[in-house]
């Protein structure tokens, strides 16, 4: 087992403190420049979010993701952790990387294959692994397309609750649903919410189609620790006020959860 490092005891420690938390993606290649993509991430740990994190697509990588990271964590007062889109998804500049087993892949690549070839990179850069075990819900988006993966069905809560508890057996130390990027069926069902905050331990996180801060709410008081957005805040014309509304609503309803 892997000792907790400064960022596992962060994350720990807020939930604890605070009953929920926000982090919200930035993916460098979906933003008009490497400047706006750094701007919004100090936006973000500016407006009240607990985590940035950089990646989410295979384009996140090379001298683009270093550059981004970088001048984020420059600026920012929080950590900055990666969404890796596959093994180029690293950098030494991030503070953890988001240690994922796709546990519904079809593929074993996404199960165990391109972690072993991360880790020695990992190792040797330095960046704290987080250890996740990752579920991808219908309708999936790009994620459960590169990912292979057989998506769980929106009306089928317990198999979402199994796969969670298999993760958190097999010793991952966070558990994320994930119902892809701009979901067009909206995110994560609370139903599905709820079954699996009621059967994990740790630290469980939600993402994908979550569009309003209500949408972030509800999913907090359905049994979720920490949710994470990205689309809305892309799509914002003013990304510091929407991840403050966000942030405002998060903690309003980890607030009323403990």
């Amino acid at each position: 087992m892997i000792a907790m490092g400064k960022t596992e005891k962060y994350i720990n420690e807020r939930i604890g403190k605070h009953g929920a938390i926000l982090s919200v993606i930035i993916d460098p290649v979906d933003w008009p420049s490497p400047d706006d993509a750094v701007k919004a991430g100090v936006a973000a740990s500016e407006a009240g979010a607990d985590l940035v994190a950089v990646g989410g697509s295979m384009g996140a990588q090379g001298e683009l993701l270093d550059v981004v990271t970088k001048d984020i964590k420059a600026k920012a007062h929080v950590p900055v952790v990666l969404f890796p889109g596959n093994i180029a998804t690293l950098t030494r500049y991030a503070d953890a990387v988001y240690f994922m087993s796709l546990l519904n892949s079809r593929n074993p690549y996404w199960i165990s294959q391109a972690q072993t070839l991360a880790a020695p990179i990992v190792k040797r850069m330095g960046i704290e692994p987080l250890p996740v075990g990752y579920i991808v819900v219908e309708p999936g988006g790009t994620v459960g397309w590169v990912g292979d993966a057989n998506l769980v069905p929106r009306s089928k809560p317990a198999i979402a609750a199994a796969l969670a508890l298999a993760g958190q057996y097999g010793g991952c130390r966070i558990i994320f649903t994930d119902a892809g990027s701009a979901s067009q069926l909206g995110p994560v069902p609370v139903e599905m919410v709820s079954a699996v905050a009621r059967v994990v331990d740790v630290p469980y996180l939600v993402a994908g189609g979550i569009r309003t801060p209500q949408q972030a709410a509800d999913i907090i008081k359905a049994g979720a620790d920490w949710v994470q957005i990205g689309t809305a805040v892309e799509k914002s014309k003013d990304a510091g006020k929407s991840i403050a509304e966000f942030a405002k609503a998060v903690r309003g309803a980890g607030a009323e959860k403990r």
